[in-house]
């Protein structure tokens, strides 16, 4: 019983990919493939304090970016702005092409431009539930190094395994 229980404790680890590339977080902090869409939190080049939530949706390809209160990105109109360059550039780094495209359901051509590739269209959608995922992920940061589980998470399954 003790083999077997020191075996389920190692697969109770969550793995962690790796980024395909190194990132700089100070522009895009947050990316994440989540929700149906490729979405995450661009810092504003112009006010340190203002951030935008960009995404795009997986298969229609639309296309949504306003800060994080919801104010819409001035840049959005038929085409990417800077700040879905800028996350699509980073999810790239951080995911690779050949996964951010299976996910988005779109073909890019060999050395092709991801954001060339896509059917844009704009379609707002709200910015909270993924500015609220940036804030929890940013939680997690303040928590101090522990090999103990953490009380909120107990509930995943490890691995796919179910005791």
């Amino acid at each position: 019983m003790d083999a077997d229980r020191a075996a389920w404790e190692q697969r109770s680890v969550v793995r962690v990919v790796p980024p395909v590339e190194p990132r700089k977080l100070a522009k895009v902090p947050f990316v994440e493939l989540a929700d149906g869409r490729l979405q995450g939190v661009v810092s504003s080049g112009s006010d340190i304090e203002r951030v935008y939530v960009s995404s795009i949706n997986a298969g229609t390809h639309a296309l949504s970016c306003s800060t994080n209160n919801n104010r819409p990105c001035g840049a959005l109109h038929g085409y990417a702005c800077k700040h879905i360059r800028m996350l699509a550039d980073e999810a790239v780094l951080q995911y690779g092409m050949d996964r951010v495209a299976r996910y988005l359901r779109v073909e890019v051509a060999e050395h092709g431009d991801l954001i060339d590739s896509l059917n844009r269209r704009v379609e707002r959608t709200p910015a909270a539930v993924v500015f609220s995922r940036f804030l929890r992920h940013l939680a997690y940061l303040e928590v101090p190094d522990s090999t103990e589980p953490l009380a909120e998470l107990h509930w995943f399954p490890a691995m796919g395994a179910v005791r």
